[in-house]
């Protein structure tokens, strides 16, 4: 018998299949409980997601700026290409010449519409207004770079989802302590029908 690895999707499933009470001790699970225990897997994954579990990780990305150019998109067709982040937490613009970071303010939707010039007012960057889209995200800077401020790079830090796992013997992109989480939160949704008694400690 293979032991199975702590922290894959393999492991995980392994173990909340026996939590549920639905393998016996040294029985492995088949290619049918593995497709299924995945996709289950992925479904815990996405759904406490949503719920503000952080079940997801922090990039700082990068933004090269353009003079005149003042709002820059994130996802599949935007202007940095990657999976639409769900969130910009905070950002700064990274002074080239000396390294030095100057932070910047965030505009809500009010703020943002209050602005009397949003453009043809190029220059320092000072505050950014995030837009989501349902398949972009969008930044836009005030002010609009001018050619000085388009020798530096903008920098937001985002929330993004972590990819849901494709392969049973791959690490987890989770660090370890969510692996507990994970397998009961699989074995409390695959226990549905067992014994009360198995399903309550799943659930707990």
């Amino acid at each position: 018998m293979t032991a199975p690895v702590s922290n894959t999707p393999y492991g995980i499933i392994y173990d909340a299949y026996h939590d549920a009470g639905l393998l016996g001790l040294g029985e492995e699970p088949n290619s049918e409980q593995l497709t299924e225990g995945m996709r289950r897997l992925c479904d815990v994954i996405n759904l406490w997601q949503t719920q503000g579990l952080k079940l997801f990780l922090l990039v700082d990305q990068e933004i090269t700026l353009t003079a005149g150019k003042q709002t820059y998109t994130m996802g599949l067709a935007g202007d940095i290409v990657m999976a639409k982040p769900s969130r910009v937490l905070q950002a700064y613009v990274l002074i080239t010449s000396g390294l030095v970071k100057r932070p910047l303010v965030p505009l809500s939707w009010d703020e943002w519409m209050r602005l009397s010039q949003v453009s043809g007012n190029n220059g320092a960057i000072s505050s950014y207004f995030v837009n989501k889209q349902s398949a972009l995200l969008e930044v836009s800077f005030w002010n609009t770079p001018d050619v000085e401020e388009a020798t530096n790079t903008a920098h937001v830090l985002l929330q993004v989802q972590v990819d849901n796992p494709i392969n049973l013997e791959a690490d987890m992109m989770f660090p370890a302590e969510w692996r507990i989480a994970l397998r009961w939160g699989l074995a409390d949704d695959l226990s549905t029908g067992q014994p009360e008694a198995i399903m309550t400690r799943c659930a707990q």
